[in-house]
């Protein structure tokens, strides 16, 4: 596939925390999709999910996964639906016991989520939070026991704009919610046992979610689980049902996009442009951060005015200027820029542009 970095229109800089910015060629290519897929005659939403054509896209969509995370056969893909909240009951349902207890890192809205589904199966240890504070930090001083089922964490907070950037050193099982940062950066991935991620932020368009899960970690509860809500129904029967295939197709042409870009390249642009953002976030005398220095993340910045007179005029000032999406999370306020893979360094430098134009006007 082509290398291209351009993702947006001729008006629009789509800062959204997700249904998020996609790899411009992606979208092109998944347009011609629609109208003729293949010059099979038929549209990409029409063609059967028991087709060759189909199946050619779903395991080369696997086998892609595997290679750009550098992950082996131990390793299951699953292309899934429910959304990350799914996940948030089918990995308790298939991973802690009645009479057993999963640790869970508390950092923020998902992670709060994930744990309240997991009640309902077993016990939860929440070994540390940073409620109390706001979820502005990521707790770091917590204890581990190797009773535990296992260790879930989210490895990127969209709400607060905080992420992991040291992972946890454990013998137990580590389930990562890495719906916000996967494929953000190079990192050992075999330190994970069981990855979640919804598509809409990094991989594709909202409708499938992805989870690779070591296989042999499966299988040691006893308690019935129902077909669809079993990881090994979907190891045993990857299309066990109708499953979305137009968002694993697209899922597809953003892995593409992926590899030829190379997953050390991704991880350099977003570096860059965190950076550039976060200089400017405290240079900037009308502005300032929400989350600690030390765990900000790279995906998503969140920031504020300092008059929060301020904070009205320049949400309309920006999107008057084709940034849209900058908006807080609900319960926040202020301001978030979502910078995600396929979001451009010239995009954020644009951004950027405006608070210091900003600046010179209401400053």
């Amino acid at each position: 596939m082509e290398q291209t970095t351009t993702t947006f229109t001729d008006t629009k800089i789509n800062f959204c925390p997700g249904p998020a910015t996609l790899p411009r060629i992606a979208v092109l290519e998944a347009a011609r999709g629609i109208v003729n897929y293949e010059d099979t005659g038929l549209s990409v939403l029409e063609i059967s999910h028991r087709s060759k054509e189909f199946e050619a896209i779903f395991e080369e969509a696997r086998a892609l996964v595997k290679e750009i995370l550098g992950l082996g056969e131990e390793y299951a893909v699953l292309f899934l639906t429910g959304g990350a909240s799914m996940q948030f009951c089918m990995v308790p349902y298939n991973l802690l016991p009645d009479n057993g207890t999963a640790a869970y890192l508390d950092t923020g809205v998902w992670s709060v989520k994930a744990i309240k589904e997991a009640e309902v199966f077993g016990k939860t240890k929440v070994i540390a939070t940073s409620k109390k504070f706001d979820y502005t930090f990521i707790p770091k001083e917590y204890l581990l026991y190797s009773s535990y089922a296992y260790l879930h964490i989210t490895t990127n907070n969209t709400v607060c704009g905080t992420q992991i950037h040291k992972m946890p050193t454990t013998s137990i099982p580590i389930v990562a919610d890495m719906s916000s940062d996967i494929f953000s950066q190079q990192r050992d991935y075999s330190q994970f046992d069981l990855i979640y991620a919804g598509a809409q932020k990094n991989l594709g368009p909202a409708g499938t979610t992805l989870v690779i899960v070591k296989k042999d970690i499966l299988g040691r509860v006893e308690r019935k689980i129902p077909s669809m809500l079993n990881y090994q129904t979907h190891i045993k029967k990857p299309i066990f049902n109708t499953p979305p295939v137009f968002a694993i197709y697209t899922c597809l042409l953003t892995l593409r996009w992926i590899k030829s870009r190379g997953i050390k390249q991704i991880e350099a642009d977003n570096r860059k442009k965190s950076t550039m953002l976060y200089e400017e976030i405290d240079r900037n005398p009308l502005f300032k951060g929400i989350a600690r220095p030390e765990d900000r993340s790279m995906m998503n910045a969140t920031f504020t005015t300092i008059n929060k007179a301020h904070e009205p005029l320049f949400l309309k000032f920006v999107e008057a200027a084709g940034c849209v999406g900058l908006k807080g999370y609900r319960t926040f306020g202020g301001f978030r820029a979502s910078m995600y893979n396929a979001m451009p360094v010239e995009g954020v430098a644009t951004l950027v542009d405006l608070m210091q134009e900003f600046e010179r006007t209401h400053g």
